[in-house]
């Protein structure tokens, strides 16, 4: 009866005290037409920003490059924080969508870029703003210390590191649960909740092999790094299936390579970049260690007198969520949303924000919710393609505004208050 009634009473809370969301709505399309690059993201933190201090946030800015941190001190009680990245990708939009992105700017090499929200972080500004306007209007149902964090540089991994050395702790308090959710191809309005392993950590490395530049026509006066890289590519892809233990994740990807400028010169060098993902420290110590090996030994066999060169440049740990704190939100999430409440695969992607609550030994949580539009992924289902769907980080991954913005809303709230003390 007890939990019957908290839930009926934080369904009321969120029902009575969400916003209109129109207005975010339009938010949404802004940011979308609108998106910012890794470390570029200072038109969307004003938005971010000066939204808190609308709502009464005690407001900090310009946190680890653009990011922004709200407070709103309600009493005693417990310290939550919510996290929402900022950040898009040099992606080209064709999802043909009226407020797509057209975006172009210049990354921090001077190269143009194409920007766009291809991984629907537009959607996590939104909702997070939407949620703190809901929890400010709710204050006098709960106490306690709500933290709204706006992250920069979430796909470079490095963002919520870079808050951190800033001296975010220093500037706000330290929170004793921090919880972020991320939009995925998923039924619009359904929303996953999983304990344990979530993201898997991510490493990411530039390599540049060495070889002897020459003529075209004499190969055999050089040392051909294409051949070079083309038999290293091949053998990494060994790393995974010969070396890690079946039923252990491990994916090793090249990204990237690059040799030479004409059809008729053999280049002195050669530029691979690497990602790999795992979720068991043993299995990312033993592929990293594989990745060195491989390449090292592969440019002795050619001959190459100089050793590569090997720069990590990317490291994510993997995000593993607290049971204790699944199991709590789930007795709040299940009668609220009901068969919305789906499972899904475990995501190869990975996620920096899980540092944000490690850094100060406080557990957390990240969920997923869905943006696809009801009709296409029931045809998808019914059809059996829903891996053809558009996912993040495609040109066409696009999420449908509603039920997609509410779910997000009800869901950061919620979350929320499932630990915020109750008044």
């Amino acid at each position: 009866m007890q939990l019957r009634e908290k839930n009926n009473d934080l369904d009321e809370i969120i029902n009575t005290h969400r916003p209109d969301l129109k207005p975010f709505e339009d938010v949404y399309r802004h940011l979308h037409a609108n998106p910012e690059l890794s470390g570029q993201e200072e038109e969307t933190a004003k938005i971010a920003s000066d939204h808190l201090q609308s709502v009464g946030f005690e407001v900090h800015t310009k946190i680890g490059g653009h990011g922004v941190a709200g407070v709103l001190r309600n009493g005693s009680g417990p310290t939550i924080l919510l996290r929402a990245d900022m950040d898009a990708l040099p992606v080209e939009e064709q999802t043909g969508l009226p407020y797509a992105s057209t975006r172009h700017v210049k990354d921090k090499n001077g190269a143009d870029q194409p920007v766009m929200h291809a991984c629907g972080h537009d959607s996590h500004v939104t909702t997070l703003m939407a949620a703190a306007t809901l929890l400010k209007s709710a204050r006098d149902k709960w106490s306690g210390t709500l933290i709204c964090i706006f992250q920069p540089a979430e796909e470079h991994l490095d963002g919520a590191q870079a808050m951190l050395d800033d001296g975010l702790y220093k500037k706000i308090p330290k929170p004793d649960l921090v919880l972020a959710q991320h939009v995925v191809t998923m039924r619009a309005g359904s929303v996953n909740l999983r304990a344990g392993p979530l993201l898997t950590a991510a490493d990411s490395f530039d390599v540049r092999v060495f070889g002897r530049g020459g003529h075209g026509s004499a190969p055999h006066t050089t040392i051909d790094p294409i051949v070079l890289g083309a038999a290293i590519v091949m053998r990494l892809q060994t790393i995974v299936s010969r070396e890690v233990a079946p039923g252990k994740m491990a994916v090793v990807s090249c990204g990237s390579i690059h040799a030479g400028q004409s059809s008729n010169i053999i280049p002195a060098y050669l530029d691979l970049q690497l990602n790999v993902r795992t979720f068991d420290k043993d299995v990312r110590k033993r592929v990293c260690a594989a990745i060195h090996r491989i390449i090292e030994a592969e440019c002795m066999a050619a001959g190459v007198e100089k050793k590569p060169e090997i720069k990590l440049t990317d490291s994510s740990p993997s995000t593993i969520n607290d049971e204790k704190t699944v199991d709590a939100l789930r007795e709040t999430f299940k009668p609220y949303f009901g068969d919305r409440l789906v499972e899904m695969e475990t995501p190869a992607a990975s996620e920096d924000f899980s540092l944000l609550a490690t850094a100060v030994g406080a557990p957390y949580v990240m969920w997923m919710f869905g943006g696809t539009d009801h009709k296409t992924w029931d045809d998808a289902v019914a059809n059996g393609t829903l891996n053809e769907l558009a996912g993040n980080h495609s040109p066409f991954f696009a999420p449908v505004i509603q039920p997609t913005l509410r779910t997000g809303v009800d869901a950061m709230a919620l979350g929320a208050l499932t630990f915020l003390k109750r008044k």
